[in-house]
């Protein structure tokens, strides 16, 4: 029964004799069918007893998985088994333990938002004032270390400007012994110290498991990496299962070298392939295949299938973002009308701050969808904020949303001076922003400041358009700022300054882009009639429908919008990847490092292997971000797919006449040459010129060209004329650079 359904690589592995071994399994490989079979298999047999074994997954919900499905097979007592997440795992050992390594039996578990408020309270209570550092600079610093088996005694200080950070470690971890207090990297360090200073504890763990198995091995950190090698004994054999093609985790610490350090450490040539997809059809593995192979140091394998080629990947230019977000419309319209369930319909982006072009065409369009673990644009924390402050301008009376910011971004006020100020509103019948005056004492002082940024914000908004007040509201408000701190916060900052984007883009459909915020009417495109609202309030309102109205009721009748992240590890029958261009996907600050664009490369590769059906991939020539027109080149990995697995088109969407259409393109286009739809929308564009002539060479905004050292790249903005005429190009590898035409020698690319 166990070995009844596997593949040969399958059962191979699943019956592997006792040994060392490194399970390669792709995507759609039945990877979780083999490890349960393996653990089922083991027990079944009677090769080992289930104390005896130890099973790592990286999630919960998989260790429930794997506990169902080897259930299905045999008939075990589960509560003697070692199977769970690390720290799950670590957390056991260290309770059974706690006396060997100074640890109460009554230590406290903190999570990740636990530690942050520790780490606020002291802050406050130790009265630190560094400005250079916000708490999260902090929780980052000390786990960091962590997580690489660093205490702080033995940090290596080279920057007299991590003194601070250092000292607060030393403080954080004095306060944590004294209260018994243990984070999630406190757990894997503790129990990883617990083993390596402590020779007998380990030698009894060694001969207890003799089997290991390890799931998603790709995404291990150094820590955990060398948890399990102080658990290895001479009579234990690990079997390890993962895909380096997969590792998309380095900025939370895995270390796909991991992988390789196994394979010569311990496996020593004793790899097994799944590359059998039982997911995908042929096309979509292809094309995943020809892409992955530009990585280098791949363990390797190829993935295919017995069940056809199916359809080739459309690979779809788009004029601009709002053009790609209509061609998608069309296209989930279409094959929803077709018979394809919405729910089995995703759309992926590389940055979150892609969606709300997506959401707004899908809200308009009345398709019903949902954001998989993530926020609808407008419900997100910080644009949510940003709202706030602009309701105020609004209306400064509005106390919902003065609560909501008065003290965001911190300014000093304490929970007793709001109360105070709520109870002093209340009992005078006045608004809080009417009662702010009459708040005495230091925080009295601080509420009084913030009433006057309002005032400021109302006085501008009578002078600035909707987009050039958000874009001083955020700046003025402190948001931008405080984003911009926190390094771990850097999509909350994007998406804030999408809302400038948002607001341009809505001011040009309601014909307001010229009309100061606070003007007492706006014309919508619509209707001739004027209505009485402002440009702001318009938007408010728009703003608060999209948040707040329930398109999806049922999941299952839903499209799927996510990070390309988030799709880790789920499958859909349609996939459209978005954005595919250079900066967006790969992302700008990886392309500089072959690590970095190597794991964007997985990335894509990722994204590609969720799709079942049908893949579609869409590019846009311009697209606007931060209320400014960028112009793009495809992405790198666009022609790094085999081109016998896609079918080009070019999708020209004109709105004036509310037509569109999708036409095909000879197979061997030039995709780095924009299209001539491309140069007839970009309204928006901060081009002093649309055109130079420079040595009988004419130069168009968005045109493709070569520079013998700068390589590949495309004019986004021309300045001034004749001899003095510079252009501005964004390089496909070198970023912006301005350049005089008559000296650069550019050469335009045909």
């Amino acid at each position: 029964m166990i070995l009844e359904e596997l593949n040969k690589a399958q059962k191979a592995a699943v019956t592997l004799e006792s040994s060392h071994a490194l399970v390669l399994a792709g995507a759609g490989s039945g990877k979780t069918k083999v490890l349960a079979s393996r653990l089922a298999w083991l027990l079944d047999t009677n090769q080992v007893d289930i104390s005896n074994v130890l099973a790592v997954t990286f999630t919960n919900k998989a260790a429930k998985e794997m506990i169902s499905r080897v259930l299905r097979m045999v008939n075990i007592d589960t509560r003697r088994l070692w199977i769970g997440t690390f720290h799950s795992l670590c957390h056991r050992m260290l309770r059974i333990h706690c006396d060997d390594i100074n640890l109460s039996r009554n230590f406290q578990i903190i999570d990740a938002s636990d530690q942050l408020s520790l780490i606020k309270q002291l802050i406050k209570s130790n009265n630190i004032n560094d400005l250079k550092y916000q708490p999260k600079d902090f929780q980052r610093f000390i786990n960091s270390h962590k997580e690489n088996g660093i205490r702080f005694i033995s940090v290596n200080i080279q920057r007299n400007c991590n003194r601070n950070l250092l000292d607060f470690y030393k403080l954080y971890e004095d306060y944590c012994f004294k209260h018994d207090l243990v984070d999630f990297s406190e757990l894997l360090l503790r129990c990883y110290e617990l083993l390596k200073n402590n020779e007998n504890l380990r030698a009894r763990y060694n001969d207890k498991f003799s089997h290991i198995l390890i799931d998603e091995f790709q995404d291990t950190n150094n820590l955990q990496y060398s948890w399990i090698d102080l658990l290895i004994g001479r009579k234990t054999f690990v079997f390890a299962v993962g895909d380096d093609d997969q590792s998309i985790y380095a900025f939370r610490g895995a270390n796909v070298d991991n992988m390789s350090s196994f394979e010569k450490t311990y496996a020593k040539g004793s790899i097994i392939r799944l590359e059998q997809n039982y997911r995908s059809f042929g096309h979509i593995l292809g094309a995943a295949n020809s892409l992955i192979k530009h990585n280098k140091g791949r363990l390797g394998k190829t993935l295919w299938t017995d069940q056809g080629d199916g359809e080739l990947i459309r690979v779809v230019e788009n004029s601009n973002d709002v053009g790609e977000a209509h061609w998608i419309v069309e296209e989930i319209r279409n094959l929803i009308r077709n018979g394809t369930d919405a729910h089995k319909i995703a759309i992926l982006y590389r940055s979150n701050m892609q969606s709300r072009v997506i959401e707004h065409a899908l809200f308009s369009s009345n398709i019903s969808y949902i954001v998989y673990g993530g926020l609808r644009f407008f419900e997100r924390q910080e644009v949510k904020h940003a709202l706030a402050y602009l309701r105020l301008i609004a209306n400064p009376n509005d106390d919902n949303a003065w609560l909501r910011v008065v003290n965001f971004p911190s300014r000093g006020i304490g929970a007793r001076t709001i109360e105070n100020h709520l109870e002093l509103a209340k009992s005078n019948n006045l608004s809080l922003r009417d009662s702010a005056k009459q708040v005495s004492g230091r925080g009295g002082i601080s509420i009084l400041s913030f009433s006057n940024l309002i005032d400021d914000l109302i006085l501008n908004s009578t002078k600035l358009t909707l987009p050039e007040l958000i874009n001083y509201t955020i700046e003025r408000s402190g948001l931008v700022s405080y984003y911009k701190s926190e390094k771990d916060l850097y999509e909350r900052l994007e998406n804030l300054k999408e809302l400038i984007t948002a607001a341009t883009v809505f001011s040009i459909e309601e014909k307001c882009i010229s009309i100061p915020a606070s003007c007492s009417f706006s014309v919508n495109k619509h209707t001739e009639d004027e209505i009485i609202s402002t440009p702001l309030l318009s938007f408010l309102s728009n703003s608060s429908l999209e948040a707040n109205e329930s398109l999806s009721g049922d999941h299952a009748s839903s499209v799927q919008l996510m990070t390309v992240h988030a799709s880790k590890g789920l499958e859909f029958k349609v996939v459209f990847i978005t954005g595919a261009e250079e900066g967006l996907f790969p992302h700008e600050n990886s392309i500089l490092e072959d690590s970095g664009l190597e794991e964007e490369r997985r990335l894509m590769y990722v994204a590609i292997t969720r799709a079942e059906e049908k893949l579609y991939i869409s590019m846009a020539n311009s697209r606007m971000l931060r209320g400014q027109v960028r112009y793009s080149l495809s992405s790198r990995f666009l022609n790094e797919i085999d081109a016998n697995h896609i079918q080009r088109y070019k999708f020209e969407n004109i709105y004036k006449n509310n037509s569109s259409r999708l036409f095909k393109e000879k197979l061997n286009i030039d995709y780095n040459k924009p299209s001539k739809n491309n140069l007839a929308h970009t309204s928006g564009s901060t081009s002093s010129n649309k055109s130079s002539i420079v040595n009988d060479k004419l130069f168009l905004v968005g045109q493709s060209v070569n520079h013998n050292r700068f390589g590949d790249g495309i004019i986004v903005k021309l300045i001034g004329e004749g001899s003095s005429a510079q252009a501005q190009v964004n390089f496909q590898k070198y970023g912006m650079k301005t350049l005089a035409l008559t000296i650069a020698k550019l050469e335009i690319k045909n």
